[in-house]
């Protein structure tokens, strides 16, 4: 989850900073949760 979280966030992060701060934090804000969630699933659906 953490590397989902790190790697969506940044991904967020830097699409939403084409436009501006804001839109940069809450763009890797969501993208964070997305993150967590898709780790979730591959640690649930593949690792056990």
């Amino acid at each position: 989850m953490f590397v989902g979280m790190t790697v969506f966030g940044w991904i967020g992060w830097w699409i939403g900073a084409q436009i501006g701060f804001t839109t940069a934090f809450v763009l890797s804000g969501i993208a964070s949760m997305v993150g967590v969630y898709v780790g979730w699933r591959i640690d649930r659906d593949y690792l056990h």
